[in-house]
């Protein structure tokens, strides 16, 4: 699905959130900036948006994204290219829940709109931990669900009737635009994640709502 979609996953996802999305990645890596990590991994990197603004932002060492999509790999490696990042930021095929890297070999562990596609959720956080040196952060960057007046109705209607159309004439998949709200209502919020995340080892998790709780920003220490 996600390699159909690639050649207009980015424009979709500033188009949907109308260009919210990159506020709210500056936001998630500002919460890394006075760990100043040398080694960063990009867990469900995608095209690589959030891998290359790490590296603008922070400026480690090395960034290294992770993704099983090499329809959307490719693209975000001709973005990299053309940013001249070749030797700062790497994007190599690989699952999530089985992270081909070995233990405690990153300062900081990053994820912007990947883990709520995770399988097994518990897993692919496990496998973020494993890879984080003691103390390394995990920073996740996730769909919410609003409860305010009238936010929440507004988003129902948008995600669930809208979004889905759009998805169909620009992207040319339905399927894929109808399965974002519903992945959405599915993964576990606020609280519900930050259980899971102790559950998986974590420690001093917080979550941080943002734009009226339609985004949050889950932050923990291994």
């Amino acid at each position: 699905m996600f390699n159909r979609i690639a050649f207009r996953y980015d424009f979709m996802n500033h188009f949907l959130s109308l260009g919210i999305d990159r506020t709210w990645r500056k936001k998630a890596i500002r919460m890394l900036r006075e760990d100043h990590p040398r080694q960063v991994l990009d867990v469900a990197t995608g095209t690589g948006d959030l891998a290359i603004l790490i590296r603008q932002m922070l400026q480690p060492e090395k960034v290294t994204g992770v993704d099983i999509s090499e329809g959307m790999l490719e693209l975000g490696r001709k973005k990299i290219r053309e940013q001249g990042m070749e030797d700062a930021v790497h994007l190599q095929q690989g699952d999530s829940e089985a992270l081909p890297f070995p233990d405690a070999a990153f300062d900081a562990v990053t994820a912007a709109f990947g883990v709520r596609n995770f399988e097994h959720l518990e897993q692919g956080l496990s496998e973020m931990r494993r890879v984080l040196k003691p103390g390394g952060k995990a920073v996740i960057l996730e769909f919410s669900k609003p409860s305010i007046f009238p936010v929440k109705q507004l988003f129902n209607l948008y995600f669930r009737f809208i979004t889905p159309n759009i998805g169909k004439w620009v992207a040319r998949s339905r399927e894929a635009y109808a399965y974002l709200p519903e992945s959405v209502a599915a993964f576990p919020q606020g609280a519900e994640m930050i259980g899971i995340l102790k559950k998986t080892g974590y420690s001093n998790a917080t979550c941080t709502p943002l734009t009226f709780g339609i985004c949050s920003v889950y932050y923990a220490v291994n």
